[in-house]
């Protein structure tokens, strides 16, 4: 469909990726279309996109890492640079104490404004089996999946005076020690008796669309996402999305009164719930850091010292066919 020029599947890391920092804490599985991550005392580790993206159906297929992972942070994100007024979008994965749930996190960064975190439970152990985890991000909204699930939408909201993320991107995938505020809001700290920690990705296929010359249009209904029928959630996915945010979120900055006096313009609608108070979070305020601090093994908080420059390339483009579409159309 569109520009799609192949529909070859489950590709290996190599093709589209390649690693960032911590070399030697990952290791490739199953002739690379499986990767390991880990994170000890001396570094984490992390691998990002050969490309720069300007829309796109990113996903990846991640399994946490078990037992005891308090303090561990294992982050699925775009972002733009490093700059001040840098755009990002952010699964962050908070682990715990063996035996409580994992938090997952997600931010919105535009134009460097930040704190735009909610926070939720997931309804599965995501320790235990691999979960496909999406961002739909288009001209027009910003939709996360948990599988074929949405469960946060950010929309273009740019007309009333909301940053909206539109720079080219780069798809990132880390692990890093964020035990100063993930669990608990930094009051429970990561036990490396437990280390290392290891988080596994999977299916490094990339739905999305290439920054390879200045003409890039991105926002061509030539790409299958950009289409009008994706512009907002259909009734059923509107339906799964209303259950899992009254089920399962913990926290929405939306109705956070002790940070934001008045809402942001982009909440007005959002209902006054104060989910903060009802999950017990107390001191656990959101983390305002980016998704991945850099991390070198002489300091594990300060991370890499570089990601390197971005790479402008065409990658082999794959269509992942109805499979990936489902998440979108139902």
């Amino acid at each position: 469909i569109g520009t799609f020029a192949s529909r070859a599947k489950d590709l290996p890391f190599n093709v589209n990726y390649h690693i960032l920092f911590g070399n030697e804490h990952v290791v490739s599985f199953n002739s690379g279309r499986e990767l390991q991550i880990s994170m000890d005392k001396t570094s984490g580790s992390g691998f990002g996109s050969k490309a720069n993206y300007g829309s796109g159906f990113f996903h990846m297929r991640i399994k946490l890492p078990d037992r005891d992972s308090a303090g561990v942070v294992t982050a699925f994100y775009l972002r733009s640079n490093r700059n001040n007024d840098h755009d990002e979008v952010d699964f962050e994965f908070l682990g715990n104490r063996e035996g409580k749930p994992y938090t997952l996190q997600t931010n919105v960064f535009a134009n460097g404004q930040r704190n735009r975190e909610q926070r939720m439970h997931l309804w599965f152990d995501p320790t235990t089996d691999f979960h496909n985890y999406k961002i739909l991000w288009k001209q027009h909204q910003i939709v996360f999946f948990v599988d074929d699930i949405p469960f946060r939408v950010f929309k273009n909201k740019a007309n009333i005076g909301v940053n909206y993320p539109s720079k080219p991107m780069q798809i990132l995938a880390t692990i890093w020690d964020g035990d100063n505020w993930a669990t608990d809001g930094g009051l429970t700290k990561t036990n490396w008796s437990f280390a290392p920690f290891k988080s596994h990705f999977q299916d490094f296929n990339i739905i999305g669309c290439p920054i390879s010359s200045i003409n890039t249009n991105c926002n061509s209904p030539n790409f299958w996402w950009n289409q009008k029928k994706y512009w907002k959630l259909s009734s059923k996915q509107r339906k799964k999305y209303e259950e899992v945010k009254a089920k399962y979120m913990t926290y929405d900055y939306c109705v956070d009164k002790s940070r934001f006096s008045t809402p942001p313009p982009e909440c007005a609608r959002t209902q006054k719930r104060s989910f903060h108070q009802r999950s017990g979070l107390g001191q656990a305020r959101p983390g305002t850091g980016e998704a991945a601090p850099q991390m070198q093994p002489q300091d594990r908080r300060s991370g890499p010292s570089s990601f390197g420059p971005f790479r402008r390339c065409s990658p082999l483009l794959v269509d992942a066919g109805p499979q990936m579409r489902k998440s979108l159309k139902q």
